[in-house]
């Protein structure tokens, strides 16, 4: 715990339009799986659907946030190896960035500390805003799939600090 910088929350929100991989079912039953150096969280699997909700919240703890965070969507499948359906990556840095920045007193809600835009170097589908709500920093993205023919997954960051850290 004492190289840790702190604990990001990834509250994982849904999937809009996501690839059929049951083509009977004209659907598929997805799940996420988020990779950032050695550790793993997943997503409940959601049945028979293409647009899916997840409403969940991962937690990864972080050491060095200049490692990128992985995602793979899978179809959940019964009897054969789980189907791929897209990937994506993105960085936390700017979001550390914006979290040295913070100050409790005079911010207002909505205050913009930065905004990323979309581009060739990473899988933001639109830009991105980190700002301050509700006393706290939280970034919301749309992650455009990779590696497959359509679909993004809709997620919003936010720290958690953890007393005795070395972060923020």
């Amino acid at each position: 715990m004492e190289n840790w910088i702190g604990l990001l929350k990834i509250h994982v929100q849904k999937g809009v339009n996501l690839a059929v991989r049951d083509v009977i079912k004209r659907s598929s039953d997805p799940y996420v799986i988020f990779h950032m150096g050695t550790q793993r969280v997943k997503t409940s699997v959601v049945r028979r659907s293409i647009n899916p909700v997840w409403n969940e919240e991962l937690t990864l703890s972080i050491t060095d946030p200049s490692v990128p965070i992985k995602l793979l969507v899978y179809d959940k499948d019964t009897f054969s190896p789980d189907d791929k359906m897209g990937d994506a990556e993105f960085e936390i840095g700017p979001f550390v960035e914006a979290l040295k920045q913070r100050r409790s007193e005079g911010l207002e809600n909505g205050h913009i500390f930065k905004t990323v835009k979309a581009d060739r170097q990473n899988c933001l589908a639109e830009e991105s805003h980190i700002i301050w709500k509700d006393n706290r920093v939280v970034q919301n993205m749309v992650l455009r799939l990779r590696n497959v023919e359509r679909g993004e997954v809709e997620l919003q960051l936010q720290w958690r600090h953890i007393s005795g850290s070395r972060g923020f």
